[in-house]
């Protein structure tokens, strides 16, 4: 554990030096993830109603999506660039799919009160949502 601790350490001061820009486009998208699931599904507020008590339903569905648009994000950069040339870059991504990328992070705000069907009627249509928006982005710079 220690071990893996130094490497974080070192990991994190090594970013700082370099900078974000320096990394691989699929760097850039598991950093992010990697900042979502620290920052918008660990991080748990119980003085909120929608935290306080979190159902292994809207758990499992935030994973799902979070874990979707992980994949989705680096089969996006790993096709490369369309026939016009233009790239498809994690700042692409996050310009284009802004919209997505908000309800991604603001899944954590549905309040389990609303019911278990109604929330994962919402968490299912992000899902449908992120595969159509990057479907979209990939047809677009092609």
């Amino acid at each position: 554990i220690q071990l893996s601790l130094a490497h974080c350490v070192i990991a994190s001061f090594l970013l700082q030096l370099v900078g974000k820009d320096a990394l691989a486009e699929t760097d850039k998208i598991t950093l992010e993830t990697a900042k979502l699931l620290r920052e918008d599904y660990l991080a748990q507020n119980a003085f909120t109603p929608y935290d306080k008590f979190c159902p292994f339903y809207k758990s499992v569905w935030m994973l799902r999506n979070i874990i979707h648009f992980y994949s989705l994000a680096n089969q996006a950069v790993e096709r490369g660039a369309g026939m016009d040339g233009q790239k498809i870059t994690y700042t692409l991504i996050k310009h284009r799919l802004g919209d997505l990328f908000y309800r991604l992070v603001s899944q954590k705000f549905e309040d389990p009160a609303e019911g278990e069907d109604v929330l994962v009627g919402k968490f299912k249509k992000l899902h449908d949502d992120l595969t159509a928006g990057f479907r979209n982005l990939e047809d677009e710079t092609r």
